[in-house]
């Protein structure tokens, strides 16, 4: 969670919520063989205002690092009962090869709001939800927070794992068993080290272990055990963490045997997303990415992360679309997005408040349709232009001069081709380019000034 206006369940727990994809590794089902990614996850500002949403949200990626949001980062379903809302969402593919949602019953930021049950979707492909409904869990005075599931081949059954507050007065791991997701057994004590212990993410047999990850104080730590019983994991791994971490989410690479992925959800600011790499979960240790490489959702909160095959992807996209706007990533600062700021075009640090101050929309250009210009999502009277060279946010007044002033020609970025640049349209030798955090269009000669005038194109 985050600095909130109010107390954040972490600040009160020193822990939070998470989701993730519980790896699911064998059994079930033959189904076409998974080549892309999905993640679902809820979205919420850093002020829970515009951009805040309770409801299931769903993007896809081809390399399981960049991230199409789907229905224009709208939710797909919402719940309708219980709290009317949802927090870590989870998505697991069932041994039929459909899938199922889990989802915590709660809406907002009231972490003393009990519920013993937890929010179900089946769906047979992400594109339809039915069957909604709540499980319920257990009878205790507490809540049900980040539930998730594995198939456990032992027991034929279903796990659902999720955190509560059981009688040793702290948060545990719980685990009930089902096999519909409409029933479930009673009960009992997952794993619990002795002290609170939130958002548990399985992986399950690598290379004759299963791996549980946790969020320990404000870091990501883990246990395995050769076996899946209650009770016989033990932590293991060093902790990873960037300010305070929760809501781990561990993902197998599908083109590289020997890389994985751990994402961790911040909360010092909220909702920032930030990747490791491994070699193996059996060596307990993490490598930061560099930013560069992945781009979360806009305001995504608590990913799950499932691989789908690439009809499933390909299809997803034809019902649900891309968004109609882009972010624009810097290449030497990527935590930062272009934005306007009292009409002034900079570069700022994600999250960005209001958020749509950093979506643009990509036109043919004023001038010369070969080019762009970028639109203001949430002042869509206004271009971005450049005006003595410095770059701002200002109305279209129909002149031809405005015009050549708010057109660019996107070549490939001068850093790194994959990336993009921007030219000016009317100062050819020009490009579009930070400095000091501000925008401007100067020409373009070191090396440095190269990656200050390269960016990412992405959602």
């Amino acid at each position: 969670m985050s600095e909130l206006p109010h107390l954040s369940r972490r600040g009160l727990l020193a822990m939070g919520a998470a989701v993730p994809a519980a790896l699911m590794l064998g059994g079930g089902t033959a189904h076409a063989a998974d080549s892309a990614y999905a993640m679902c996850y809820f979205t919420e500002s850093t002020n829970l205002g515009d951009g805040t949403d309770y409801g299931l949200h769903l993007a896809v990626s081809p390399d399981g690092l960049n991230w199409t949001p789907l229905n224009q980062n709208n939710p797909l379903v919402t719940p309708t009962a219980g709290a009317l809302g949802l927090r870590d969402p989870f998505v697991m593919r069932k041994q039929n090869g459909a899938f199922v949602v889990l989802a915590t019953d709660l809406k907002g930021t009231d972490w003393s709001y009990n519920s013993q049950y937890i929010h179900v979707w089946d769906s047979p492909d992400l594109r339809t939800f039915t069957g909604y409904r709540r499980l319920k869990l257990h009878d205790m005075t507490t809540h049900s927070w980040a539930p998730e599931a594995f198939w456990d081949a032992g027991r034929q059954q279903y796990a659902v794992i999720y955190s509560a507050v059981n009688s040793s007065g702290h948060n545990v791991i719980m685990v009930n068993y089902t096999t519909d997701f409409v029933t479930a057994s009673a009960p009992q004590v997952f794993f619990d080290p002795g002290y609170d212990v939130i958002d548990g993410d399985m992986a399950v047999g690598v290379n004759g272990y299963n791996y549980l990850y946790f969020k320990k104080n404000q870091t990501l730590v883990s246990a395995r055990s050769t076996s899946l019983d209650p009770g016989s994991f033990t932590e293991y791994s060093a902790g990873v963490a960037h300010g305070g971490t929760e809501a781990p989410t561990i993902v197998k690479s599908l083109t590289s045997s020997s890389l994985w992925w751990l994402w961790g959800d911040t909360y010092t600011p909220n909702g920032v997303f930030y990747a490791w790499q491994s070699t193996s979960p059996a060596t307990g240790t993490w490598t930061a990415l560099d930013q560069k490489t992945y781009t979360q959702p806009v305001n995504s909160k608590h990913c799950g992360i499932v691989p789908i095959t690439t009809a499933e992807y390909d299809n997803l996209l034809a019902k649900w679309g891309a968004p109609a706007w882009n972010r624009l990533k810097s290449y030497n600062f990527p935590a930062r997005y272009v934005r306007h700021s009292n009409y002034a075009g900079r570069i700022d640090e994600y999250p960005i408040e209001p958020y749509k101050d950093s979506l643009w929309t990509l036109v043919p250009g004023l001038a010369d349709s070969s080019g762009v210009s970028l639109r203001s999502v949430n002042y869509p009277d206004r271009y971005l232009r450049h005006s003595n060279y410095v770059l701002q946010l200002d109305v279209n007044d129909g002149t031809s001069a405005f015009a050549g002033d708010a057109t660019f020609y996107r070549t490939a970025g001068l850093a790194d081709a994959s990336w993009a640049s921007f030219r000016s349209y009317n100062n050819p030798t020009r490009y579009i380019r930070h400095y000091s955090y501000a925008l401007r269009i100067d020409p373009i000669t070191t090396a440095t000034e190269q990656q200050d005038a390269t960016f990412r194109v992405g959602y």
